[in-house]
């Protein structure tokens, strides 16, 4: 019989990608890959453990996937990915259900780990996590045909005081430039349009290869690919956010005016415990410096709400830098405590209750604040990338350069001549809190 397997990803984008590398090795071996979890023989579950919320996930996926082998044709539970890396002894130890380990830096030898987890052997292949694949291996694309991830780096050199990533990814290491366009080149031929491309820290692109930064060579380099329409950019970190980058987004009409720069905290005595570059005043002149030279481009940021020694006034302050500066997205984040780092031994630690209060109250700041950023682009006329069809609201649905892929908002379009994974031009006519509407300009 030959053994179908099913693949599920928890986590971030960088995951994604590796889960359809191992797919892709799956396939190429021969064995068949299925949706539905109970047609599974082996099931691979790639985790997160970046903080408590995802190992949470990650360790009730496994339990709840394990129960298959009373139920159905579950042959081998394999759990691959950053929970693995960092906590391989007490999952085989605690979980005796599951058949096999394999690290974030050994995903590549999949298809021997499956071997050996059907033969009873219980393999565990956790070493260094300093992989960083240059050939181009097989993969199975899962997103929708038009838009697909490309990682450009893996690891982390910031060493930031809550981060567990250098633990569980290693220190910081860019993919060669060729390897990368390879990779791309091969994406457009299948039809890619939409590149995003991912890494812990993409700024700081190239700059263990080559002489300095070389992230916008590379953007440069990724549009001239025949088929990318648009290029996204990924996790900018802002100590290293250039007034070269800046420049090369803003006069590149193929990458997205689209900013994704987690800044974490506004004020500087939470900043430098979180050990992050520059302080406050530096986060407002990249901000100001951006939006100069590109007047309508979308900024994202991230921000930790309940950091070790956060008093009351350092929030009422933040809450006002949130104001002030007005951001397109937001995405808010309650401190995690990580074992391990050094912010886990700071004083100071605050009550979830807390925590959940501040992260709420920010986020009912930002809707109002997405909602007067979205009433700006009244009567602009967009690109859309046409996503799906609502047969119920007889309505197209997609995004604009403006909206990356799951996590922010999208653009609800009527009009004729509209195709799924075609780019239409849109005027918008609504805006909400955080979608648009709009009609096909003829």
């Amino acid at each position: 019989m030959s053994e179908k397997v099913k693949v599920v990803t928890l986590g971030c984008e960088k995951n994604l990608v590796d889960s359809e590398i191992m797919a892709g090795l799956i396939h190429q071996r021969g064995y068949g890959l299925v949706e539905d979890k109970e047609e599974a023989t082996i099931i691979i579950v790639n985790t997160c453990g970046f903080i408590d919320a995802a190992k949470e996930e990650s360790v009730n996926t496994i339990l709840e996937l394990a129960d298959l082998k009373q139920t159905a044709n579950l042959k081998a539970l394999i759990v691959s990915g950053c929970l693995t890396q960092r906590y391989k002894e007490q999952l085989m130890e605690e979980m005796p259900e599951i058949d096999g380990i394999v690290g974030t830096g050994d995903f590549h030898n999949i298809n021997e780990i499956v071997d050996a987890a059907l033969a009873g052997k219980k393999p565990i292949y956790v070493g260094n996590p300093i992989f960083n694949y240059e050939q181009i291996l097989p993969r199975r694309v899962t997103t929708p045909r038009y838009t697909a991830f490309v990682k450009i780096a893996e690891g982390c050199d910031n060493a930031c005081t809550f981060c567990s990533i250098p633990i569980m990814r290693g220190k910081f290491r860019s993919r060669s430039m060729e390897s990368i366009l390879a990779e791309v080149t091969s994406l457009a031929s299948q039809g890619v349009k939409e590149v995003s491309l991912i890494a812990q820290d993409s700024t700081n692109y190239g700059t263990d290869l080559y002489e300095g930064f070389q992230l916008p060579a590379l953007l440069n380099k990724v549009s001239e690919v025949p088929g990318i329409e648009w290029v996204r950019l990924h996790y900018t970190y802002p100590g290293f956010f250039t007034d070269e980058l800046i420049e090369t987004i803003a006069s590149n009409p193929k990458i997205c005016k689209y900013v994704d720069v987690p800044l974490q905290h506004s004020e500087d005595s939470i900043l430098k415990r979180m050990r992050r570059p520059g302080r406050q005043k530096d986060a407002r002149e990249l901000i100001r410096k951006i939006r100069e030279r590109m007047p309508n481009v979308a900024i994202r940021t991230s921000i930790i709400v309940g950091f070790p020694g956060e008093t009351e006034d350092d929030f009422e302050r933040l809450k006002e830098f949130i104001a002030e500066v007005e951001l397109d997205r937001l995405g808010v984040f309650t401190y995690s405590f990580e074992e391990d780092t050094p912010a886990a031994r700071l004083p100071g630690h605050l009550p979830e209750e807390v925590k959940e209060f501040r992260a709420n109250t920010l986020m009912e700041l930002q809707r109002s604040i997405s909602d007067k950023r979205g009433g700006r682009r009244l009567g602009e006329e967009l690109d859309v990338l046409i996503e799906r069809y609502d047969g119920r609201s007889d309505v197209y649905i997609g995004r604009s350069q403006y909206d990356a892929p799951e996590i922010d908002g999208e653009v609800f379009v009527t009009g004729k001549n509209i195709q799924i994974g075609e780019i239409a031009k849109v005027r918008v006519t609504h805006s909400f809190e955080f979608d648009l509407s709009g009609v096909v300009v003829e």
